[in-house]
């Protein structure tokens, strides 16, 4: 399943996609089937498994009703369309409990830093209030220039999870998605923690959807590619990740518990501006396309932070 965050100006609701612009209210669905669910992402998540079938049924009574009667099911918001009245996609997972991010986690990234490859996951966090959606804007700061992009793998946490074995790693995840850890980099070194340069509002754009683990047979095999303005700058394969998901969820397990809704950046690999001859930053205008196989594509504008 591709889940959502959908909403207009006033509200948003939990959906899932049936095609590219055409979506399921999956409370409103679940409800016609006779198998309720929330409302919203984060209580969903908090469900588990059970919630997760009782998607998997609302969504297939979507696909028998909607085509058959598209104009009632629009009309009685079991159905929506991108675009129309309003309706747009937010971050799958609007506030997360939890945002954490690696660093220098791709073996050409930690080549083009200069940077040993780390022996244990270099581990920082991201304020939840920087996470925003798909289409929406990432803000040029006015307290610095140096705006970078870094094009990522996210993991969507499924299930409580402390002390966790590698073998069990992957039933504690719910999916995946897109995420950008934009970064302004001068802030990023004010201190070791890396999290004042990685936090400032819309630095964290995730989406455009939540791709549930298992339609993701191989996460270790998929493709991330990174666009501005058209120009390639980033092309890599999951498999050149340092440390992937396993040890990933193993290591961060062995401190504190992940919750559903935590949400994980799992780095990015070479080719971010800071670190190009010469170094090139965003500037206001520039349109930064991410995407990675099966998990759809991410785009944001960059604008002046307004007033």
């Amino acid at each position: 399943m591709r889940l959502v965050t959908y909403g207009n100006k006033t509200t948003t609701r939990l959906g899932a996609m049936l095609d590219e612009k055409l979506g399921v209210d999956l409370n409103r669905a679940g409800s016609a089937a006779g198998v309720p669910l929330p409302t919203d992402m984060l209580a969903f998540l908090d469900a588990g498994d059970a919630a997760l079938e009782r998607a998997r049924r609302a969504l297939a009574w979507a696909k028998d009703h909607v085509g058959a009667r598209r104009a009632e099911a629009l009309e009685s918001g079991v159905a929506f369309v991108l675009g129309e009245r309003g309706t747009r996609l937010e971050a799958p997972i609007p506030r997360p409990g939890k945002v954490l991010a690696l660093g220098v986690n791709y073996k050409d990234h930690s080549a083009e830093a200069n940077i040993e490859p780390p022996k244990r996951p270099m581990i920082f966090s991201k304020v939840s209030s920087c996470i925003t959606g798909p289409g929406a804007p990432i803000h040029l700061p006015k307290a610095s220039p140096f705006l970078d992009y870094e094009g990522e793998l996210c993991l969507v946490v499924g299930k409580r999870a402390r002390h966790v074995a590698p073998a069990d790693a992957l039933a504690h995840i719910a999916g995946y998605m897109i995420g950008n850890d934009v970064s302004v980099r001068d802030w990023q070194f004010h201190s070791p923690t890396w999290m004042m340069g990685k936090s400032f509002d819309t630095h964290g754009p995730t989406g455009p959807w939540l791709v549930t683990r298992d339609e993701v047979p191989d996460v270790g095999a998929l493709r991330l590619r990174t666009w501005v303005n058209g120009d390639l700058r980033q092309d890599a394969r999951t498999a050149d990740l340092i440390f992937g998901v396993e040890p990933i969820i193993e290591y961060l397990t062995k401190a504190f518990t992940l919750e559903p809704g935590d949400v994980i950046f799992t780095g990015t690999p070479a080719g971010v501006g800071s670190l190009r001859d010469p170094r090139v930053y965003m500037k206001a205008g520039d349109v930064v396309r991410i995407e990675i196989t099966g998990l759809g594509v991410l785009e944001n504008t960059v604008i002046d932070e307004p007033a």
